[in-house]
């Protein structure tokens, strides 16, 4: 079963975004870029150095370097269900 994204944050998962620069297959002396998101765990980052690993053993551009920015969306602590109604006029 599938967990939200909702419910990955209330875990303490962040957003974690990667930008890949890798030599292109055909033409080694140019770079190209990749932009990799999903929800990960810091400081470990398991999720990150899964793809890094695949694409090291899959993919054909030979990586050049890593850049990646992690952010907590919500923390457990911050989240409250508020259940309610306003009337306005």
């Amino acid at each position: 079963m599938a967990v939200s994204e909702t419910e990955l944050m209330l875990k303490g998962y962040g957003l974690t975004t990667a930008e890949m620069f890798y030599h292109m297959p055909d033409y080694p002396h140019v770079l190209n870029t990749f932009i990799w998101q999903d929800y990960d765990l810091a400081p470990d980052h398991n999720k990150l150095l899964n793809f890094i690993s695949f694409w090291q053993k899959e993919i054909e551009g030979a990586l050049h370097s890593v850049r990646f920015s992690h952010r907590k969306m919500i923390a457990p602590g911050e989240w409250r269900n508020v259940v309610g109604e306003f009337p306005l006029h």
